[in-house]
């Protein structure tokens, strides 16, 4: 323990000296989760829209109300002919245009079906998607009202959401990106550790100390995991003040979930170091492990749409685990008696990949 403990200490003093590594490890996560946060966001608003309205009646405007008053659609233009509502779109000027014929009003009047049109620019998936949803939920809403002026309805449907009533997007991903930011943050900074001696020279002064391998991965891992742990206490705490995101969840939960994740990418992080000879080669190789984690941990592809085998590969992320945690205890108010199993398995990856690390070091220059 005095060994490991020695090699912490001067960890943290190289951590102390070096002003860049700190900017990295405390700012730099901070600075992303402040402009990842505000920017992300799921829930599409004011989707420029182009206007044609042959029909030019009480009807046609109160549609037209009823498209801004979704807050999904802004009006930007009001166009005489269905050519240039169609070269808007082309232009990149609106995402959705809408023609309304000239029997528009008479056909309602008249009790007959009446139809609209609207053109939807499917180059961004998530806006046609949305804009999509909202104008059937428009049109179906407009035809159960009529519906309903004339006879009752026999079926009525009242849907509730769970946990995010209101669909905020910011409650959905900024856990997933805390999650992931501290992933990138321990990877990187560990990555270091045993690369910045090779560049030094002073690997040799420790070859020839009397501390062996695994106490100086030890003692090298610990400094970080305190400052990780830290790190992610910070961001949770501007995540509930700055970004209004509720903790519904035991924090103690969560930090018992958190600890082993960053015990697994830290001893990557080391195992990392321990392979290659230059930073440049550790951060490259520490870089590669971020995007599946990204892609296939859930944190923006729902994990129940992949293929079955992806299913699969994604289980061996520990982000997978982690960010499914968060949102348990973030936002359901899930305890570890909903988690353990989560737990169980960070546990194991966790030591297992600090085991690994440490059988991979040899004490020796080459």
């Amino acid at each position: 323990m005095q060994r490991t403990a020695s090699v912490a200490r001067k960890e943290m003093l190289h951590i102390l000296r070096d002003p860049a590594t700190l900017f990295f490890a405390l700012f730099i996560p901070v600075l992303e989760l402040f402009m990842l946060g505000y920017a992300i966001d799921t829930n599409v608003r004011n989707v420029r829209t182009v206007v044609c309205d042959w029909a030019r009646t009480q009807e046609s405007e109160r549609l037209v109300r009823a498209f801004e008053n979704s807050e999904t659609f802004r009006v930007v233009e009001i166009v005489p002919t269905e050519e240039e509502l169609h070269q808007r779109i082309v232009a990149g000027k609106a995402r959705v245009g809408i023609l309304i014929p000239a029997d528009f009003s008479r056909k309602i009047e008249a009790r007959e079906p009446a139809s609209y049109l609207v053109l939807v620019d499917g180059s961004e998936s998530s806006i046609a998607g949305e804009a999509l949803n909202v104008s059937n939920a428009l049109a179906l809403r407009d035809s159960l009202t009529r519906i309903l002026t004339q006879s009752e309805m026999p079926v009525d449907v009242r849907p509730q959401i769970l946990f995010n009533p209101t669909t905020r997007s910011a409650n959905f991903f900024i856990p997933g990106l805390m999650v992931v930011i501290c992933q990138m943050m321990a990877i990187m900074l560990s990555a270091n550790a045993i690369v910045r001696e090779k560049e030094n020279g002073t690997l040799e002064q420790l070859f020839m100390t009397p501390v062996h391998g695994a106490e100086l991965i030890l003692g090298k891992l610990i400094p970080y995991l305190v400052l990780a742990l830290a790190e992610f206490g910070a961001i949770l705490m501007l995540m509930n003040v700055a970004f209004r995101v509720p903790i519904h969840g035991s924090v103690l939960t969560l930090f018992f979930l958190t600890l082993p994740f960053m015990f697994t990418f830290l001893g990557l992080g080391l195992l990392i170091s321990t392979r290659v000879s230059t930073r440049e080669a550790a951060g490259q190789m520490a870089m590669g492990t971020m995007m599946p984690s990204i892609f296939l941990s859930g944190y923006v592809f729902p994990l129940d749409s992949m293929p079955a085998v992806f299913w699969y590969v994604a289980q061996v992320f520990p982000t997978t685990w982690l960010i499914d945690g968060a949102r348990g205890v973030i936002l359901r108010g899930a305890g570890m008696r909903e988690l353990w199993i989560h737990a169980a398995v960070l546990w194991a990856m966790g030591i297992a990949l600090f085991a690994l690390a440490m059988s991979k070091f040899r004490k020796r220059l080459s």
